[in-house]
């Protein structure tokens, strides 16, 4: 057997040699390999800062695969680090460099296992990417309520695990709310099914909860029976022009007593920000004139029933906004192709950042009525102690989770500018939310990104909880080692 550095491993050969050929016997050549070049493109994280080594890439077929090679590994006290479309923002999905564990990729297992129209649910593979998920409701005259940038790319079985979040939270809520079931695989290699949905179910622990958010260190989801809504009839996309962040809270709090449940997004975005995307992204334009130091993004949407009655409303929501002095100009989308135009501006600040220079993203949250003061307090704070940067909040304001990305000075050397001033202001970042009530991760994650934060920073007691759960779980610590805890 060659080797190549993604494949190295500190395991003994003779130990190597068995466990790779009983898991070529188990899953085949194609579920299975350790071929450096088809194993590569997963070894490094999204962003590109992580990047280990592995055994091998184990891929599935369906959930009694897993559960078999879970039963294998764990046999062999090898390490298993699931990933599925491996669009993570913490790095939890990246093995590390000791080259012992397996990737077990769940991108094969990519099937609608069921779509019940009548009662508005979905049972499908962990495999199944975000994208296919929509196409299929909206075949069915139904939706799935979570959308994101790397829809994509992003599994169901990385959403679930990650508690992924979206533009949608303010209404749906994240994968917690939207998350009726789930099939997992344990580190012993045995299945829990509890993909049939009950309203009522009192039968101890919500499990299904305990898996949810839990990064692959509990288990596997293999599949999952998800909350279906009706399609959108129409929706009414506005731009506001604000003087401040509190002021935008004013607004979504005004927009919310209005519009009630057709309110479906609220996403707030500084001058900086707004400037930054209208030079980055080609042909884009100015939804209003005027400088405006913040901007809102404010979505309404309608069934069928109400679908008339939304143009009147979304003008009262403007109307009453202009009269109690909370915005000083705004617009309603006049087609579709314009309201595509209005979120493209929210969708691209993170490219049109990056253009710029490096910075340092942080995916916060602190309690949703603190979230303009915080904003507005910490910026000058984090401006002030690193001359040169700019502290740049924006965001799901409606949930309290504000992207708060801090750019570096003009002129700096990315690589050395992360790894030293980077890393000091993200810990500067934390202690900040952390003084205010709030989380070091809203939804992407703790990953191993984060893990040292949060073992400075968690609640001693919930820290001593997550760990006596992985313990038992997970006696010999095989899922996803060094993510989370």
């Amino acid at each position: 057997m060659t080797s190549s550095p993604s494949l190295q491993s500190d395991l003994p050969d003779d130990r190597l040699g068995h466990f790779i050929a009983a898991a070529l016997a188990l899953l085949g050549q194609r579920g299975f390999t350790t071929d450096a070049d088809q194993i590569a493109p997963w070894l490094t994280d999204w962003r590109g800062r992580f990047t280990g080594r592995t055994l091998g890439l184990a891929s599935p077929a369906c959930t009694d695969e897993v559960a078999a090679i879970v039963r294998l590994c764990a046999a062999h006290g090898v390490p298993i680090v699931p990933q599925g479309g491996n669009s993570g923002m913490s790095g939890g999905a990246t093995p590390d460099e000791s080259g012992t564990a397996i990737v077990l990729s769940l991108r094969r297992m990519n099937a609608i296992r069921e779509l019940d129209r009548s009662a508005r649910t979905v049972t499908c593979e962990a495999g199944v990417v975000l994208q296919v998920l929509h196409e299929a409701a909206e075949r069915e005259n139904l939706r799935f309520p979570l959308s994101l940038g790397g829809k994509g790319s992003a599994t169901v079985g990385g959403l679930i695990s990650t508690n992924a979040g979206g533009t949608q939270v303010l209404r749906h809520g994240s994968m917690r709310a939207l998350t009726l079931g789930v099939e997992a695989v344990l580190p012993d290699g045995s299945v829990l099914n509890q993909l049939v949905p009950l309203k009522k179910d009192n039968r101890g622990f919500d499990l299904k909860q305990l898996l949810i958010g839990s990064e692959g260190t509990l288990g596997i989801v293999t599949a999952a029976t998800l909350k279906l809504e009706p399609a959108v009839a129409a929706r009414a996309v506005l731009w506001a022009g604000l003087g401040s962040l509190p002021q935008a809270r004013g607004l979504l709090l005004h927009a919310e007593a209005l519009a009630g449940q057709a309110l479906e997004g609220f996403e707030v975005l500084p001058r900086h920000s707004l400037e930054a995307v209208l030079d980055y992204l080609p042909g884009a334009r100015r939804p209003i004139e005027g400088d405006h130091a913040w901007h809102a993004l404010i979505e309404l949407v309608a069934d069928a029933d109400a679908a008339d009655r939304l143009p009147e409303l979304a003008e009262r929501v403007l109307v009453g906004a202009m009269e109690q002095g909370l915005i000083a100009d705004a617009t309603i989308a006049s087609s579709e192709a314009q309201a595509e135009a209005f979120w493209a501006l929210r969708e691209n600040i993170a490219p049109a950042e990056r253009a710029i220079g490096p910075a340092v993203q942080h995916d916060i949250s602190v309690p949703v009525a603190l979230m303009p003061d915080f904003v507005e307090q910490t910026a000058p704070e984090i401006e002030a102690a690193w001359p040169g940067t700019k502290a740049v909040g924006f965001g799901h304001l409606g949930d309290g989770n504000i992207h708060y990305h801090v750019l570096a000075p003009a002129g700096v050397d990315a690589a050395s500018w992360q790894a030293g001033d980077g890393k000091a202001i993200s810990r500067m970042v934390h202690d900040l939310v952390t003084q205010w009530g709030g989380s070091i991760s809203a939804e992407h994650g703790i990953g191993q990104l984060k893990r040292d934060e949060l073992a400075r920073l968690g609640d001693p007691v919930a820290l001593a909880l997550l760990r006596a759960v992985k313990n038992a779980l997970d006696p010999q610590g095989l899922l996803n080692p060094g993510k989370l805890i």
